[in-house]
């Protein structure tokens, strides 16, 4: 077979049918085209075609469920689906029922060009790729919401890895949902059945750290009387996964590295080798590659953990799906018994202007507290500005001086100490020292570019630094001033 290939289009629209015929005629491939899933299907039958480019909602029916018989009657043409239902229910669908490849409308017409390239050097190695039809889970069942085109990006690299093991790093500032996607690769893949196990590597004592994953015999240490299972043994036949990586000591990523390697493991104080059945799935908030320059984090277990990475954009980058996912929050609210509230649309082109700093996390909080407190049915972005506001004015851990004259320092200090005390007679994990300075920089800068309303000279100039540190600053911390002079 050689580059020029027959291409069979079905699309009820004619514009799109329209455009891919004369890029598809440039070059080089004969193409047919109809606007049913009916005339599709004759062409195939009768064994016309070498790729097949199809919409799924037609008038006589649904492209997806076309596809198993497409792939019944010739297992080996490669079938790419089009769809203006931008969800990763229609990804995944796609993909489960055997689909070559999955394109979101609008589409990049260059783009469409490379995928039956694609297709069409498939066919000539004969690696035909065929996966069994499977009925995909309801859309309202998913933990994820948004349509925006970065979205698209995140649901088409899941829907390529749910059916595999491969191991994958989830990346993404704190609150865009990188627990929901894990658990969504677990809970659509392979190992479904199987338990899904999530630890924060933050959360755990450095020394205990090797005992929580791995578990110990009993006398393996001072305070071990029983013994105890560890996550890895709990996660067995299913998902493990590590949240927070990046906090993980390098001892601990040692023992990891060779888990990962070997897939075998030892408890505390065993001798008896135990197998890892596991898929491992790990997620950070942290530059990985900065903390493998200061030392802090093993190279070679960057490159095994990182096999597929997804990277999460933060809300401000999908200011599309806010309104979506502002009322499945509210919904949400109303079925757990507080009142039903809606967002009139002073209040959506506000929170399309917002930059939220604390993601999908602080719209979730916002809209839960509205539908609480809100003193009308219809939220307003009045009303979310004044809930805002005064969100913002409550007392803050560093920042705020508390009633009474207690100065910051003060403040500082028995917020430690209150944080101290959570661990008992154990440390903290390690790293405080950046942990307590992030938590107060960020707020910060976001305060002085929120009085200065995102000026950075006047902010630079308010914090007493350099301009062009404030904007490395911003950088490394994610924070787009631009967005914030749209902010009142």
């Amino acid at each position: 077979m050689t580059d020029t290939a027959t291409i069979l289009i079905a699309d009820d629209d004619e514009a799109i049918r329209t455009v891919l015929r004369q890029a598809l005629v440039r070059a080089g491939h004969e193409v047919r085209t109809t606007d049913t899933a009916a005339g599709l299907w004759r062409w195939v039958e009768d064994g016309l075609g070498d790729v097949v480019i199809t919409d799924v909602v037609m008038p006589d029916e649904n492209g997806l469920d076309l596809l198993p018989r497409i792939h019944a009657r010739r297992p080996d043409l490669p079938v790419i689906v089009m769809s203006a239902q931008n969800t990763l229910a229609t990804a995944v669908k796609a993909t489960e029922r055997g689909a070559f490849e999955y394109l979101p409308k609008p589409f990049d017409i260059n783009e469409v060009k490379d995928v039956v390239q694609s297709a069409i050097e498939r066919i000539r190695s004969g690696r035909a790729a065929r996966r069994e039809a499977e009925e995909g889970q309801q859309e309202d069942e998913l933990p994820l919401i948004g349509r925006s085109q970065v979205m698209q990006d995140v649901y088409r690299t899941m829907a390529r890895v749910i059916p595999t093991d491969l191991t994958v790093m989830i990346l993404g500032e704190s609150g865009t949902g990188k627990e929901l996607v894990a658990r969504a690769l677990h809970n659509l893949g392979n190992r479904r059945n199987g338990p899904f196990v999530a630890v924060n590597m933050a959360a755990i004592p450095r020394e205990l750290i090797e005992s929580e994953l791995f578990g110990h015999e009993r006398g393996a240490f001072t305070g071990a009387s029983t013994r105890s299972v560890g996550r890895f043994e709990q996660a067995q036949g299913g998902t493990l996964f590590l949240d927070e990586i990046g906090d993980m000591p390098i001892d601990a990523q040692t023992r990891l590295l060779r888990v990962l390697q070997e897939g075998e493991y030892t408890t505390v104080g065993g001798q008896k080798t135990k197998r890892a059945d596991v898929r491992i799935i790990s997620a950070t908030n942290k530059d990985l590659r900065k903390l493998i320059e200061s030392g802090r984090f093993r190279e070679d277990l960057y490159y095994r953990l990182n096999v597929v990475p997804i990277r999460l954009p933060p809300l401000r980058l999908r200011a599309d799906d806010i309104p979506e996912l502002a009322r499945h929050f509210l919904d949400m609210a109303h079925r757990e018994g507080l009142p039903l509230r809606t967002l009139d649309k002073s209040a959506i082109d506000w929170m399309r202007q917002y930059s939220w700093p604390g993601n999908v996390r602080e719209l979730e909080n916002l809209m839960r507290r509205l539908a609480a407190l809100a003193r009308d049915d219809v939220i307003t972005a009045a009303a979310i500005e004044l809930e805002l506001k005064e969100s913002l004015t409550e007392p803050e851990p560093f920042l705020a001086v508390p009633h009474g004259g207690q100065g910051l320092a003060e403040s500082v200090e028995q917020h430690l100490a209150r944080y101290f005390a959570t661990f008992g007679q154990d440390l903290p994990p390690d790293g405080l020292y950046d942990r307590i300075i992030q938590e107060v920089e960020r707020p910060l800068l976001l305060m002085a570019l929120a009085a200065t309303r995102g000026n950075q000279i006047r902010a630079a100039k308010l914090l007493g630094l350099n301009r062009n540190t404030l904007r490395k600053k911003l950088g490394e911390l994610g924070i787009d001033a631009a967005t914030l002079k749209r902010v009142r």
